[in-house]
């Protein structure tokens, strides 16, 4: 009984740590960026009127700062977006991240 009362408390723990991993970021500053840097590509809001960019707004927020970490080292492969990241700060990646997952997102799943 204990250890599985330890064990959950653990793993609540985590959740609540790791769930607030990236609640950071400046969504104004981040709206200013996403205005001049991601506007052309993914629309104003994120919601990319263009098929093949994707849609931005309302995805979390980890993954898109882990996202543009990615293009940012060359982890992630992409000329265009690498291009793009590599100008911004850890700071600026926070930032546009919160704006884009704080804007309602236009995202649909295909039926199957």
């Amino acid at each position: 009984m204990i250890r599985a009362l330890t064990h959950w408390t653990v793993l609540g723990a985590a959740l609540v740590v790791g769930g607030n991993a990236h609640a950071g970021g400046d969504i104004e500053a981040g709206k200013k960026l996403g205005e001049t840097v991601c506007v052309a590509c993914h629309g104003v809001d994120g919601n990319s009127v263009i098929p093949m960019n994707p849609k931005l707004a309302g995805q979390y927020q980890s993954y898109l700062v882990q996202a543009l970490r990615d293009y940012r080292s060359g982890d992630r492969k992409s000329p265009i977006m690498a291009g793009f990241a590599a100008s911004l700060t850890d700071e600026d990646i926070e930032n546009i991240s919160a704006y884009f997952a704080a804007q309602d997102g236009d995202l649909k799943t295909l039926d199957r």
